[in-house]
């Protein structure tokens, strides 16, 4: 893959806050209230260091393994961004990031959140989370569907050692501009619904959702963190819609 230079990534970066900016005015919002998330995944811990100087400090992996790769080449280069886990996480790589992100957005299952819990007790620390939802319903998708994440709720509010913050979800590829508006429209519904339902509502704040194909949608849907990688960082080597 070819890296942008710094001037060209910055220019990048400046392009999506604007598009952010345009997105937040149209929906009657602050652009401060969301969070660019860059994503810096399958490009080398120099990129994602050039993005966090560029004052992009909120960086976002899908793989635990890379992103503890990265924790461990920038850290003791003084660089710290807050790291976001936004992918498929299996629970046997739990105990090797645990205490690690920022916020982990994929938490998809029960048994996964019950992991995150266990670990982040062991070593004596809370972990914030969100919950992805699949309210697509699209088998190729993780995630609770909306029934899955209600039923569970309760159980997932008693275990120790979680921050549940709010909802994570992907909307489908869109092939024109607005077809994945619905999908997050119903994650804000479901979003508010469950804020009457017994979370910490000082907690109960964050809407993942939206990214370089999606985000401007997402904005005006009520995302507070959207996941932009292909727009600040170009293509990769792997099909990637991020």
């Amino acid at each position: 893959m070819e890296m942008y230079s710094k001037e060209v990534m910055k220019e990048k970066i400046a392009m999506v806050r604007e598009s952010i900016a345009e997105a937040a005015k149209e929906a009657g919002r602050d652009p401060s209230d969301i969070t660019l998330i860059g994503v810096s995944k399958f490009f080398p811990a120099e990129y994602a260091r050039q993005a966090f100087e560029l004052g992009l400090t909120d960086l976002g992996e899908n793989r635990p393994e890379e992103m503890h790769a990265k924790k461990e080449t920038l850290d003791p280069q003084g660089i710290h961004p807050n790291w976001h886990l936004i992918g498929t996480i299996q629970s046997r790589k739990v105990r090797l990031i645990v205490g690690e992100p920022y916020l982990i957005h994929s938490v998809d299952t029960l048994s996964l959140a019950k992991e995150i819990s266990k670990r982040s007790e062991a070593k004596g620390i809370v972990s914030p989370i969100l919950l992805e939802v699949n309210v697509s319903g699209e088998e190729s998708k993780h995630g609770f569907s909306k029934e899955e994440v209600i039923n569970s709720l309760e159980t997932l509010i008693q275990l120790p050692n979680l921050s549940i913050e709010g909802l994570m979800t992907m909307a489908p590829i869109q092939h024109k501009e607005g077809e994945a508006r619905a999908i997050f429209e119903k994650t804000r519904v479901l979003f508010d619904e469950i804020s009457h339902l017994g979370v910490k509502k000082e907690k109960w704040n964050k809407l993942s959702m939206g990214m370089s194909g999606d985000f401007k949608d997402a904005i005006i849907c009520g995302s507070t963190h959207v996941r932009i990688g292909t727009a600040i960082f170009g293509k990769r080597d792997y099909p990637d819609p991020v």
